[in-house]
């Protein structure tokens, strides 16, 4: 990597790393009895929304955000998916890695391209949690750039990432099969797949929140999501999904979701817990509002604010009337994402 560490030396350290969450888990909670461990922090975090459910080609730029414009003949694709590819630079090296890869590897493949990105950069590769539209792209993804990509770069996820998931729709008993991603596909490409459980740096200065703790009382997950486990489907409690942090010099944390099914408020102050640091710059993602009573929407509006993040970014599974509600509360913090947008938070 011209711009980075060395590759063979960062992957030696993320695949020991791994590994030693994986293998030794009574050493991560040494090490979180101890005190809280130092997060590295960032001098700048570049975040390229690969795809999501909206783009608006019109939409003005803010401080942080560049918006791909169209041309004839070219226009990003939007979907019901969510796909990350993020740089952080720490001590001037930077780092890569992708973060979920939304539904339709066609789409989210072409608007890599028209963004200019390369994934055979990629230090890391990871999953928030096993929805189809967030794994489903991963597979095709990956094979067509697999000749650029370095064999044994992780492929970082939490626990029951590729368990079979179900959804019981509006007016129907029958559950609808959801699909699951298979490990030995991802092994197949030359991936190292590392499940963790605790907080993990998976490139320098951005790390896996590990399993996110629950402490509102308004924030549970719908019963109507469920999970394969043994025999039946049963109810989704969300244990494993993953989030991103980011502590971002002189600025604070930023805070990224895939859907969050287990609130973001809870995931947001896990990640202040785990980072040691109350101050957030941003939240951004996912918050899986849609649908929500107005008076869960009105209790994480109210909790987000009193957060005071300096950015308010929600993406993909947050819902109309939550978008809406976050624009009229917090109108100086809101940014309506759209599809290709790229955000840089520097110190």
């Amino acid at each position: 990597m011209k711009d980075g560490m060395d590759r063979r030396e960062f992957l030696k350290l993320s695949m020991v790393t791994g590994a030693l969450f994986v293998a030794g888990e009574g050493l991560a909670a040494a090490v979180m009895a101890q005190g809280t461990p130092r997060v590295t922090e960032v001098d700048k975090v570049t975040i390229w929304v690969l795809t999501d459910n909206y783009y608006d080609a019109l939409r003005p730029d803010s401080k942080i955000t560049k918006r791909y414009r169209v041309v004839p003949g070219k226009t990003i694709h939007a979907e019901h998916g969510l796909a990350y590819y993020m740089e952080t630079v720490v001590n001037g090296k930077t780092s890569a890695c992708m973060f979920d890869y939304g539904l339709d590897p066609v789409g989210v493949l072409s608007n890599i391209a028209m963004l200019g990105l390369d994934l055979g950069k990629a230090n890391a590769f990871s999953l928030s949690h096993g929805h189809f539209d967030h794994f489903m792209g991963a597979v095709s993804i990956l094979k067509q750039n697999r000749s650029r990509i370095t064999e044994g770069t992780p492929f970082y996820v939490g626990e029951e990432a590729f368990a079979r998931r179900y959804s019981l729709r509006p007016g129907t008993a029958d559950a609808a099969d959801l699909g699951q991603l298979r490990k030995e596909d991802i092994e197949s490409i030359g991936l190292k797949v590392v499940e963790v459980k605790n907080p993990t740096q998976i490139i320098p200065g951005a790390n896996f929140t590990g399993n996110i703790g629950r402490v509102t009382v308004y924030e549970k997950t719908p019963p109507v999501l469920l999970i394969k486990r043994g025999e039946k489907p049963e109810p989704d409690d969300f244990h494993g999904e993953q989030a991103l942090f980011l502590n971002v010099k002189g600025k604070g944390l930023v805070v990224l979701s895939g859907c969050a099914h287990v609130g973001i408020v809870n995931t947001v102050k896990h990640a202040q817990k785990v980072a040691g640091i109350d101050k957030i710059h941003a939240v951004m993602g996912g918050f899986h509002l849609i649908n929500a009573k107005p008076e869960i929407i009105r209790n994480t509006v109210a909790d987000i604010k009193a957060m005071k993040p300096d950015y308010i970014i929600p993406t993909h599974c947050t819902g109309f009337e939550a978008i809406l509600a976050f624009n009229k509360e917090m109108p100086a913090e809101f940014i309506l994402n759209t599809a290709g947008t790229k955000y840089t938070f520097e110190a």
